[in-house]
Order: structure tokens, then sequence, then C-alpha cells
């Protein structure tokens, strides 16, 4: 199976503020970037797979509507971000430095306080990812539009890179990568 990861464009969040599944807005003016990204999708019977946050939804509508390869939306809430819990829109600076230091130590397995560990989202991630698979075997390609932590999580599954190494992983702002799954 084809699928195209996307992330959603600059958020209006200012730089060094901690922000996973807060909904925040896209910077504008975005259609521009959201053109180029639609003029990347060239199969058939595309199917749209997106998280339910603001960011993501404006390109997702954005997709339907203006490329004709795109056939429908489906929401759902496991392409979230992280919980970043009770760390949402505070800035980086601002957080207790013993408990940043502890889940930058280890992010894999320690939980933000109130919210989630990136194993966590990996096995959320993975869940959709299994679930997709069984769902549309021998069918069109999957347009994923999600955020930068489920792209990387995905990208660990696939190609079986070891969860701490995730953040080695570069995925900008506007990004597509499409990339071939088969049976897992």
């Amino acid at each position: 199976m084809e699928l195209y990861l996307i992330r959603h464009t600059e958020t209006i969040v200012e730089k060094g503020v901690c922000y996973g599944q807060s909904d925040v807005l896209l910077k504008k003016p975005y259609t521009e970037e959201f053109a180029l990204i639609s003029n990347q999708i060239t199969e058939k019977y595309s199917i749209i797979y997106s998280s339910p946050l603001k960011r993501c939804m404006i390109l997702s509508k954005y997709l339907l509507l203006y490329n004709k390869n795109c056939q429908m939306i489906t929401y759902d809430d496991r392409l979230k971000e992280l919980n970043f819990g009770l760390w949402e829109l505070k800035k980086w600076e601002e957080l207790e430095a013993d408990l940043l230091n502890e889940w930058m130590d280890d992010f894999v397995n320690t939980k933000v306080p109130g919210g989630e560990s990136f194993q966590q989202l990996y096995h959320r991630v993975n869940n959709f990812i299994e679930t997709l698979l069984l769902q549309r075997k021998e069918k069109g390609p999957a347009i994923i539009i999600t955020h930068a932590g489920v792209i990387r999580s995905i990208l660990c599954y696939v190609k079986n890179i070891p969860l701490q190494d995730a953040f080695n992983l570069s995925v900008p702002y506007g990004s597509l990568l499409k990339i071939t799954i088969n049976d897992l």
C-alpha cells in the first residue's frame, strides 16, 4: 500500500512553545503551500486520513475540495500529536528543569506530566497503521495528514528504526513523504 505522509504547515504558535494536542491554527497564508502539496498527489482514489486537530483538518478539507484524486476524509484521534499534558502551550524554558530533563533523557518511556510517553504515541499510531492495512488491502493510496511525532512513529515502525532515534528524522512543516508498505 502506498502512503502519503503529510505534515501540516506552520502554526501560529510562537517558537519555543510546547504544543502537541492543543488545537492551534495555521499561519496564514497557507493556500500556496497547500497547492504545492496537492500537486504531488497524482494517484486516483486516494482516501484522506487526518488528525482531527484544526491544523490538519484545514489541509485535509482543502485537498478534498481541490484535488480530484481525493475521495473522502476520515478523522482519527490516533493521528493526533503527542499529548504534552501539563506542558501544553507553555514555553519549554519555563518548564520545571528536573521533569524536563527526566523526560528528555528517556522520552520513549517517560510520560509527560498529565500526558503520554513516545512509546504510548507509537502504540496508538501502530494500531492505526495495522487497522489501515487490514481495511485497505488492495485499494488505492492513503493520504495521512498529521504531525511530526506521528510521522516519526510511522517511519520507525515501517523502517524498524529504534524509537530513541525518532527525533533524528527530519519532518519539516508542509512536508510530504511517499512510502510503500507491505503487509507487516
